[in-house]
């Protein structure tokens, strides 16, 4: 089982959301990620800036280089489960800094 958003639900069927690629995204996966995942980079960089996190501005631009790495490398990723993997990773972050906190096992 796996968190997406507030809910549980199995990993494999946020995988057979995905589309109809077996193990690798076809174009209309990709395509259909798209906006969500933009939309998750948005928010990431946003609760960057968030005055609850203890970081300085050398720290917070950083840190918002290294979300843009991260993302800019799974942007090549065209695995089903490591995109779906990738998506579940960045949402639980996204939770933990939404709430002024780093995540348990954040890159330093």
């Amino acid at each position: 089982m796996k968190w997406v958003g507030c809910r549980r639900v199995k990993k494999e069927s946020l995988i057979s959301r995905m589309g109809k690629g077996f193990i690798w995204a076809t174009a209309e996966d990709l395509n259909r990620n798209r906006g969500r995942v933009l939309s998750l980079y948005r928010q990431t960089l946003r609760s960057l800036n968030s005055p609850l996190l203890p970081l300085n501005f050398a720290s917070r631009l950083a840190m918002k280089a290294k979300v843009r790495a991260m993302f800019w490398v799974g942007s090549d990723e065209r695995s089903l489960h490591n995109i779906a993997d990738l998506i579940d990773a960045s949402e639980y972050s996204l939770s933990f800094l939404k709430k002024g906190q780093f995540p348990p096992r954040h890159i330093t």
